[in-house]
């Protein structure tokens, strides 16, 4: 059986995004959360439950990966006033590089036709620097 894989657009460049630190863990938390294959996530309630915090941090944490399009929110079929979640197909898991390989090649056509948006990722070559300067010690 094939080992289960992970885009490297998001997992190998989590360093660079531009999120804070909770949301960092947030969005580790909703990759290994992430439905394989379709990204599919479970709803604000159960991701508020799960991860032991209130429905209105949930949409907290959610914002920043809303504006990266790491994750995207579709109105609910359930509910007129609820949302779906998943992550970009750029951001799940996957059964298998081939899985993997054809769900960028259908998510890469999609957004060439304005049927998904891009994912809004920092291109940095390097380590972004800190912002204000650290006082390191040694500790004798």
């Amino acid at each position: 059986m094939p080992k289960p894989v992970m885009s490297p657009l998001v997992t190998e460049r989590i360093w660079a995004l531009p999120l804070g630190a909770a949301a960092v863990k947030f969005l580790c938390y909703l990759i290994s959360r992430g439905e394989m294959g379709t990204g599919n996530l479970p709803s604000q309630q159960v991701m508020a439950s799960e991860y032991k915090v209130s429905p209105a941090a949930v949409s907290k944490l959610l914002d920043p990966l809303f504006e990266l399009a790491v994750v995207l929110r579709t109105p609910s079929e359930r509910s007129q006033r609820a949302n779906s979640y998943c992550l970009h197909p750029l951001a799940a898991r996957y059964e298998s590089s081939e899985a993997m390989d054809e769900a960028f090649a259908l998510a890469l056509q999609d957004m060439r036709e304005g049927k998904l948006p891009p994912l809004q990722l920092p291109e940095y070559q390097a380590v972004p620097p800190a912002q204000g300067t650290t006082k390191l010690r040694s500790v004798a």
